[in-house]
């Protein structure tokens, strides 16, 4: 069983828009965009991530936003929702906030003693807010005060046909089955930094088809490369297909498809994404990969602006 994992590290998702994405994230859920690059292999499309005050592993949300991507078909082989924690007895006032911004989908629900609050990002994004008791710090240059500004990420959801293989990788990545609830299983790391928890739902329909909205894939946080190459040493061991570790400029990622269908990734903590920006200015400039930079006068005129 692997030690070296502390939870995840950010969430990639498939946009649409760039400016609506950006809009949403920044204003209406008050996190900071802490990096705007490009896609290593499509840059004329934007990489946009969103986080705390530095980008802590663990509360960053990523996008891809492709200008009038199809939206995405939910189904299987998926995640399904990605959830942030807010501060306890907040979520009336989210409530209020996020329909006051006209945000769709939006349902109160109770999930394993946790309250939380479901709804659709501008894709139709399947996205949640759950109550707890986190001591993280949040981001509150967005206009949301400390008293429900969002700490990180609380968990994601797995939607899979046969949640078995899946369960098995996970306990083998070293999570834990922390209880059932109906057709949903929820496996926690005894240790983490903060964003600990993985649900699998089991459902019976089609598979998915990945779209605007969509979730490409999931990272768990290692401290370092040591780490990360132990990890996939292990994991190669047990049969699955690993990438060599790839520079991500922020961090250093390998990639594998889990059982299930879901794109898992590992990263790195180190560098961060101050290594190229100062922290009081991190998501202003347009950062480019090296083996891009000579793009960059025509990128800046192709990009759609955003604020």
């Amino acid at each position: 069983m692997l030690t070296q994992i502390k939870g995840l590290h950010h969430v990639t998702a498939l946009a649409s828009s760039a400016s609506r994405n950006n809009d949403f994230f920044t204003h209406t859920l008050g996190l900071r965009r802490v990096k705007k690059t490009v896609n290593f292999d499509a840059p004329d499309v934007y990489h946009l991530y969103y986080g705390d005050e530095v980008g802590t592993p663990g509360s960053v949300m990523t996008y891809f936003p492709f200008p009038n991507a199809a939206r995405g078909k939910p189904g299987s082989g998926e995640v399904a929702t990605t959830a942030f924690a807010v501060p306890e007895g907040s979520l009336d006032a989210w409530e209020a906030r996020l329909t006051e911004a006209g945000v769709k989908g939006l349902e109160r629900l109770n999930r394993y003693g946790e309250h939380r609050l479901v709804f659709e990002g501008p894709d139709g994004d399947g996205l949640a807010l759950v109550e707890a008791d986190d001591s993280r710090a949040p981001w509150t240059g967005g206009g949301i005060g400390e008293d429900m500004a969002i700490r990180g990420f609380h968990s994601v959801q797995m939607r899979l046909r046969d949640a078995g293989p899946t369960a098995e990788l996970l306990r083998f990545m070293g999570y834990q089955e922390e209880c059932r609830q109906e057709k949903v299983m929820r496996f926690s790391l005894p240790e983490h930094n903060g964003a600990g928890t993985i649900d699998i739902e089991t459902v019976d329909v089609p598979r998915a088809g990945q779209g605007a909205g969509s979730v490409h894939h999931i990272a768990f946080a290692v401290e370092d490369r040591a780490a990360q190459l132990e990890v996939r040493n292990a994991l190669t061991e047990n049969g699955f297909q690993i990438t060599p570790q790839i520079d991500r400029d922020y961090f250093y990622a390998i990639y594998f498809r889990s059982p299930g269908g879901v794109l898992f990734e590992v990263a790195t903590n180190e560098p961060g994404f101050d290594r190229d920006e100062d922290r009081a200015h991190l998501g202003e400039a347009l950062k480019l990969p090296t083996q891009h930079a000579h793009l960059r006068e025509q990128l800046e005129q192709r990009l759609e602006p955003i604020d």
